[in-house]
């Protein structure tokens, strides 16, 4: 009788702490904040970002020129950048030939009706099999420049033997989503961890799937404790900032020459602010959106204003219910995950580290009205859309050539299309795609949305 109590209570216990146990992964995780460089000079970031070398491979500048012939610069750059795409950097080779080189901006910037937005993520860029510089012109204009242009050649053959290995693995389904973690997977897998040496042969397995994602902007970071949607970029960020690096990299000597520049890039991505709401805004009607806004959406999401807060809390998948595939790959698939955190990324005075979560962060809003698509994949075209999951179209698709902004809802102005097609049809029902989840705005009536919106536009 007493061994059967004994063990009635024992199991009752084992029982009740795997129900708080479960009970406890389910609620918001807070992410403890890390020391930051930030000690750097605004103007000394900005340079960097768009004329540093932090690339150092790329092709030859006629060749450049000849394929962007007539699109306009933006950035107010001289020297032989004068006339170059704000995406491009040129930079020399050591054997003085000048080559032009990926920048920072081709992701975190973009045209928004005829200004560049710095810090924007680019919800416009192309990765798919279309977009110009891809395999079969890698390996065309490598054949070109060994016949007549040698010096040329020697120059820009390590980019070139880089990206004719790595492109093949890097195309998009369709147009306006973000690739950068095949990006970095791919790149990792080809790089010896410490040394940063590269091998033609992957080292590494490299998954078959590409999982989209939409950039994030570069001015929320300040407020953040972690980077990435998933929060996992934990410790020093200007580690994470560098990995453009990886592309061109020969050894971790160059490492650490780019990772002095890293708290004036830091400093000048904390410096920069969101675009204002350039349309009239009904303040009566956005006072009502804060006070609904604070009452239901602001512990996950922070406060604004004079007295603002910001919380850093992971959600559970369980909780935020939204497209699984991003934050999953990092444990079905930890090969990348454990090559960091033994990586030269993890050394020195400023190490970082990849801490993997079964959810995804709630990030802050600021600016929240100018960075449709939404959702960590941009499969909802609209703010209204992201409130009102009845309204999430299941394909559909917008003007790249010509895109157009509907201020009042906010987002992307788009067509819902039938079935999928092509590459400017976005087609929630690819894995990595779908456009579920985030169901907390279904609750409010369609009023309490449409004050939450006007509200949101001011932030």
């Amino acid at each position: 009788m007493k061994k059967t109590l004994v063990l009635l209570i024992l199991t009752t216990a084992i029982c009740s702490f795997t129900f708080l146990a479960k009970f406890s992964e389910e609620k918001p995780v807070p992410i403890p904040p890390s020391k930051q460089r930030t000690n750097g000079d605004v103007k000394k970031g900005y340079d960097y970002l768009v004329t540093g070398d932090y690339v150092k491979g790329g092709i030859p500048l006629n060749v450049f020129m000849f394929g962007t012939m007539g699109q306009k610069a933006y950035l107010q750059r001289d020297g032989l950048n004068k006339n170059i795409g704000y995406a491009y950097t040129a930079v020399k080779a050591n054997n003085g030939e000048v080559l032009v080189a990926p920048n920072c901006l081709q992701c975190h910037a973009q045209v928004f009706e005829d200004q560049l937005i710095i810090g924007m993520g680019n919800s416009l860029a192309d990765f798919t099999k279309g977009e110009k510089f891809n395999a079969a012109n890698f390996n065309l204009l490598e054949k070109v420049l060994k016949l007549n242009a040698p010096k040329q050649y020697e120059a820009a053959a390590p980019f070139l033997n880089i990206s004719k290995t790595i492109t093949p693995y890097l195309y998009a389904d369709v147009k306006g989503v973000n690739i950068a973690d095949r990006l970095a997977g791919v790149l990792v897998a080809h790089r010896d961890p410490v040394s940063l040496k590269w091998a033609n042969e992957a080292m590494v397995a490299i998954p078959k799937e590409i999982i989209p994602t939409d950039t994030p902007p570069w001015w929320l970071l300040k407020k953040k404790n972690a980077m990435f949607y998933n929060g996992f970029g934990r410790g020093d960020f200007g580690r994470f900032l560098m990995a453009s690096n990886l592309l061109t990299v020969n050894d971790t000597s160059e490492s650490r020459s780019v990772d002095e520049h890293m708290p004036d890039v830091l400093a000048y991505i904390y410096s920069l602010q969101p675009p204002k709401y350039p349309k009239s805004i009904d303040q009566s009607l956005a006072s009502k959106g804060k006070i609904i806004f604070e009452q239901t959406c602001s512990d996950c999401h922070g406060t604004y204003g004079a007295n603002s807060t910001y919380p850093n809390l992971l959600i559970p998948e369980s909780t935020v219910q939204t497209d699984s595939l991003l934050y999953k790959s990092n444990y079905s698939n930890p090969q990348f995950v454990n090559w960091f955190n033994a990586s030269w990324f993890t050394s020195g005075e400023h190490p970082a580290q990849l801490v993997p979560f079964n959810g995804y962060i709630a990030p802050p809003l600021d600016g929240i009205w100018v960075t449709a698509p939404y959702l960590h994949n941009g499969s909802v075209p609209t703010l209204e859309a992201l409130l009102n999951s009845k309204l999430r179209p299941k394909y559909w698709s917008r003007d790249f050539d010509n895109p157009k902004y509907n201020y009042e809802t906010p987002g992307w102005k788009y067509k819902v299309e039938e079935k999928a097609g092509g590459t400017t049809v976005y087609n929630t029902t690819l894995p990595g795609y779908g456009n579920y989840g985030h169901y907390f705005g279904d609750a409010l009536t369609n009023e309490e949305r449409k004050a939450v919106i006007e509200y949101l536009k001011t932030l």
